[in-house]
């Protein structure tokens, strides 16, 4: 096994990746629909009892989180009598921070724990690779909770969770992580693959718990001075740790091995130009929310915002504000629903109080 290759810069990833992708370009002659089709055939290992396993867990999560919200987070909200606003939406912060705090340990636990190299040379991830290739029970078990919960969470986004802003964003995330998951089984590389989960996990934890401290900080009719100084901090670090985790070690660890170093370990790799495009689309996501974190730090720093709050979730009484306005200019009538102060989710009117 060679020695570690110290990270890149970001000019060393543009240069040779860009030029690895445009060599393989050039390199394809027989590129199309026909070789993808002998690809898949010849190197995907996906069986229907798999596929089967990870729709049963996904209907699973689904049914833990309605039971979870129901028997234990709403009950505790109330308990907490929290304001009406926010204990509808800590329930769905609280299901996530679960999840993502279980997958993260476990990722812990996989890249620092065991005999896996991937983090601290991540060429690693194609050493000795080989099509069909067994995949570790330890990365398999991973791959089925990963893999099940973005099946779930494409429902839950949809019907489930509150609408924000970039949900239609956050859909599009969901599929293509799915995507990205399942056919990185399919062909053999979760080597890989743990190590983009573990990247991108830790800020689902720390913005879930900042979420929570801020709808903790106003409860029982009484400010909470903890939760918010808790909710200021996890703030800051979420914003540095974003850019950290998905903006700094992502493309320099796993763009840099799946655009450059696969070639040279593995020539002719199979879906190369499918992986690294959806690899890419994740990165432009990852910089698309980035700026909604860019914003947020502006609109602090300018005084426009007092407190922490989620800038991608729609303000309702904003809403009512410009609505008003907008009858008051057109004589249009008031929805009642929107009167009675009721949440916008998916384009229609739900009420979200307890």
């Amino acid at each position: 096994m060679p020695p570690p290759e110290p990270m890149p810069g970001y000019g060393q990833l543009l240069r040779r990746g860009y030029g690895s992708l445009a060599a393989a370009v050039r390199g394809c002659g027989d590129c199309g629909w026909e070789l993808a089709r002998r690809s898949w055939a010849e190197n995907a290992h996906l069986g229907w009892g798999e596929v089967l396993l990870c729709g049963l867990c996904a209907l699973g999560w689904t049914a833990l989180r309605r039971a979870a919200a129901r028997r234990v987070f709403r009950p505790f909200g109330e308990w907490c009598n929290l304001q009406p606003k926010d204990a509808a939406k800590m329930p769905e912060s609280a299901w996530k921070l679960l999840f993502y705090t279980l997958s993260w340990s476990y990722g812990i636990y996989l890249l620092f724990f065991t005999d896996y190299p991937f983090f601290y040379d991540p060429p690693s991830v194609f050493y000795d690779w080989k099509k069909g290739m067994d995949v570790p029970t330890d990365i398999a078990i991973a791959y089925l909770l990963q893999c099940s919960f973005y099946g779930h969470s494409i429902y839950a986004t949809a019907y489930m969770d509150t609408w924000r802003k970039d949900s239609v964003v956050m859909l599009l995330h969901h599929v293509v992580t799915l995507t990205l998951i399942a056919f990185s089984y399919a062909f053999r590389y979760h080597n890989v693959g743990i190590l983009v989960l573990f990247l991108h996990d830790v800020n689902d934890v720390q913005l879930e718990f900042t979420k929570l401290n801020v709808y903790f900080k106003h409860r029982g009719g009484v400010y909470h001075r903890l939760n918010d100084v808790i909710s200021n901090i996890g703030c800051l670090t979420f914003s540095v740790s974003w850019f950290w985790f998905r903006l700094y070690w992502f493309p320099l660890k796993v763009l840099y091995a799946t655009c450059y170093s696969s070639l040279q370990l593995v020539p002719n790799i199979p879906f190369y130009f499918f992986f690294n495009a959806l690899l890419l689309v994740l990165t432009l996501m990852n910089i698309y929310w980035f700026l909604y974190i860019i914003l947020f730090v502006a609109k602090v720093l300018m005084g426009q915002m007092q407190e922490v709050n989620d800038v991608r979730e729609y303000d309702v009484e904003d809403s009512k504000k410009t609505t008003t306005a907008k009858k008051k200019e057109a004589g249009l009538q008031l929805p009642s629903a929107l009167k009675e102060g009721m949440h916008l989710k998916n384009g229609l009117v739900k009420d979200k109080r307890l």
